[in-house]
């Protein structure tokens, strides 16, 4: 007992519970949601008070569902919400584009001239984005919209980061991230003693900082066998997908020959690297022509492709469909729209 009331009157404050409304829009990211709130209520338990309230809200009074098929019941629609919320968290993963709501736009808009804090999760800075309310700030979303995140958005400045604080504006990669920008705000609102506590209490092996990549080699299993060589040439291809470098120059920048940079390929990717290259390119442009409205012609160039006729052959071969098809049946993954289907 008496360690139970030391470890509550370290963390005891004199605050006002911060007030999170959840907006969780169709397909959402459960995993997302679950890593993002699970601090807060264990800093709640900490604490011994109710530090953090948090409310679910959706477009209408309808339950929501997750893109893993899990549906959240006890909703309210954000537009009857009538308490203050000092943040809100837009939960979007697939299909942001299709939440470009004139109500929920201008919703967003007054709670951001009330002062606000409005958080992006997985694809949510998109949403805050399309409202017009992320020019001119830094933003995050998962890797795999990144490409397509630029391309619609040139006055934000897109960061390959897992969260991002910029003022009043937050945005995260979404997954376990999320805990990792939980456990942040709970650091700066109320102490790292507490932040350190919960992130023990749900055993979060280390609390990482919004700096740290998406894509980082602690996070690909296979990167610890490959050479640093091999490794500094898959880097400069993920960075160079538009303008495309030559076997000759890549092999020249790693310190190799080209006949020795296609025998480590070989070996430790069971590929050759004109092969990967390609791949990586093809991967990009499917992101981009699923998630944007961007021309074919203009998803062939931004992908180092010469024409979109060489683009277009080179997608059918590589994803057994052809751009204009995958356009329109890719924008929802393929296990949520089984899961629709089935329950069609």
């Amino acid at each position: 007992m008496s360690n139970q009331k030391t470890k509550q009157n370290n963390f005891e404050k004199q605050i006002q519970p911060i007030q999170i409304g959840l907006l969780l829009l169709p397909a959402f990211n459960s995993m997302a949601l679950n890593a993002l709130i699970d601090p807060f209520r264990a800093a709640n338990y900490l604490a011994g008070k109710a530090i953090y309230q948090w409310h679910y809200l959706a477009l209408n009074e309808r339950p929501v569902t997750a893109s893993n098929g899990i549906t959240v019941e006890n909703t309210t629609a954000f537009r009857q919400h009538s308490g203050k919320l000092d943040l809100i968290v837009i939960n979007a993963s697939w299909t942001p584009e299709s939440f470009q709501d004139l109500p929920l736009q201008r919703w967003l808009r007054d709670a951001s001239d009330r002062g606000t804090m409005l958080v992006g999760i997985d694809t949510g800075a998109f949403v805050l984005a399309y409202a017009g309310l992320m020019d001119g700030y830094r933003a995050t979303v998962h890797y795999e919209h990144l490409p397509s995140f630029r391309e619609l958005f040139p006055k934000v400045e897109p960061a390959e980061s897992l969260y991002v604080i910029d003022r009043d504006r937050l945005s995260c990669c979404g997954g376990v991230a999320s805990t990792d920008l939980a456990l942040e705000l709970i650091r700066r609102q109320n102490g790292m003693a507490l932040s350190t506590a919960v992130s023990r209490y749900i055993f979060h092996e280390r609390h990482r900082g919004g700096d740290e990549k998406q894509l980082s080699h602690a996070h690909a299993p296979i990167d610890p066998i490959l050479p640093d060589m091999l490794r500094e040439v898959l880097l400069l291809m993920e960075q160079n997908l538009e303008d495309v470098i030559p076997m000759t120059e890549l092999a020249q920048r790693a310190g190799v020959s080209q006949r020795q940079l296609e025998r480590v390929f070989k070996k430790y990717l069971q590929i050759t690297p004109k092969r990967y290259y390609l791949n990586m390119r093809l991967i990009r442009g499917r992101a981009l022509l699923t998630q944007t409205e961007l021309p074919v012609s203009e998803i062939a160039s931004a992908c180092g492709f010469n024409s979109s006729e060489h683009f277009a052959r080179s997608y059918a071969k590589f994803f057994d469909v052809a751009p204009s098809r995958d356009r329109e049946e890719g924008r929802i993954p393929f296990q949520f729209w089984l899961y629709q289907k089935q329950e069609g």
